[in-house]
């Protein structure tokens, strides 16, 4: 089988389910505000739940369809996970009121999983030596989809309405899903003679190991960090934003700004860290990335945030890449599976946290809050990575 065939076809998929996926963050707190829920607070507060929603279920599920494609094969897992993804844009756009809106963001975690179950078929039908170069292009694309998809979604929603959004994605994704299924192969590899280690292995493996239990929190606290502004952005840009008009648009737009400064950014950033080590990485990523939420909470105007929303995304693009290479290289081949997937399992934990407590924050504090409590996340990191080993 040509490996690069069949990453180049995943490249595309994974590019096109991202695309999708990220176009609905600009707008879908106004969203919300369209079901009928009035005020800043209570707006940000269903948005909190609302972005949470598929974390809370995909937190349980995400391990129970990676066994089930290691028993039955990952193309049918990723086809599932891509296919229900479609079919919970539709429900979403049907939504009368928040509530059902948060059912059918639970129903989206539930089927979800299309991410790791591509990037498992990856490292899986990849040649061994060519694993890291395979699993990091695929990571562009997932940055290039992250990119892109908030400017159309900003620019769909202004022209067409929220729910024809929905609808478009639900099409994207559906077409994705064929097309995967049509173009992308699976080598069935045997695993005899390998060790399989349970999920509590790998936990105990991590936790008696000093860098790795580091870099386990460091993902857990940056996804919380990012996750925590992701449902008040909206409203924040809402509130210093001279005008209304097109103003999805223009909230897509700075979103787009830190996704491609973020992939601009990682490559250099991991370059970087070849020759000086993760941990002067992380320290260094973790101060710009926080002097910029910092700067957030003083910028008088929308427009005057786009320098600020480059310069944080070229810090974050020095995090949880490179906090995963990290896990890479403290982990015996043996063991990379399972606790890669344990680093995801944190990931999708801060993606929980964040959302969650993001609307009690504004309750309790105003629009502005979470930009400092994501600001102190990273002094925060700061001082866990000066606690990693130097040279790594």
């Amino acid at each position: 089988m040509n490996w690069k065939r069949n990453l180049f076809f995943i490249w595309i998929s994974q590019f096109l389910t991202m695309l999708g996926m990220s176009s609905i963050v600009p707008f879908l707190p106004l969203f919300i505000r369209e079901l009928g829920v009035t005020g800043v607070e209570e707006t940000a507060s269903w948005s909190g739940w609302v972005f949470a929603g598929p974390f809370f279920i995909s937190l349980f599920m995400t391990p129970l369809w990676g066994s089930l494609g290691d028993k039955y094969g990952r193309k049918i897992i990723s086809i599932r996970a891509v296919l229900g993804l479609g079919i919970a844009q539709i429900l979403i756009g049907l939504a009368q009121s928040p509530t059902q809106l948060l059912v059918f963001r639970f129903i989206q975690g539930g089927l979800s999983g299309f991410s790791p179950a591509a990037m498992a078929m990856v490292a899986a039908n990849t040649p061994e030596e060519k694993n890291s170069y395979a699993l990091g292009l695929l990571q562009t694309a997932t940055a290039t989809g992250t990119v892109i998809g908030p400017l159309i979604g900003g620019v769909l929603a202004d022209m067409v309405g929220y729910r024809t959004v929905f609808f478009i994605v639900a099409s994207l994704l559906i077409i994705t899903g064929i097309f995967f299924a049509i173009y992308v192969k699976e080598e069935k590899r045997s695993v005899s003679g390998q060790k399989r280690f349970t999920l509590l292995e790998n936990a105990k493996f991590i936790f008696s190991k000093k860098e790795l239990r580091y870099i386990i929190y460091l993902i857990l606290l940056t996804s919380f960090a990012f996750a925590f502004i992701r449902p008040i952005f909206v409203l924040f840009v809402e509130d210093i934003l001279t005008t209304q008009k097109f103003f999805t648009t223009i909230t897509g737009v700075l979103y787009g700004i830190s996704g491609f400064f973020t992939a601009i950014a990682a490559p250099l950033w991991g370059k970087y860290a070849q020759k000086n080590g993760i941990r002067i990485v992380i320290i260094y990523a973790s101060v710009l990335t926080g002097m910029m939420y910092f700067l957030h909470v003083i910028v008088p105007d929308a427009y005057l945030l786009a320098p600020v929303r480059a310069l944080l995304g070229f810090g974050y693009g020095g995090l949880l890449p490179v906090m995963f290479a990290a896990i890479s290289s403290y982990t015996p081949e043996n063991r990379k599976s399972g606790v890669m997937g344990l680093g995801s399992s944190a990931q999708i934990l801060g993606n929980m946290i964040g959302p969650s407590l993001s609307g009690i924050s504004v309750a309790l504090a105003g629009i502005k809050f979470p930009f400092l409590v994501s600001g102190l996340t990273f002094i925060i990191m700061i001082i866990i990575g000066i606690k990693l080993k130097k040279g790594q």
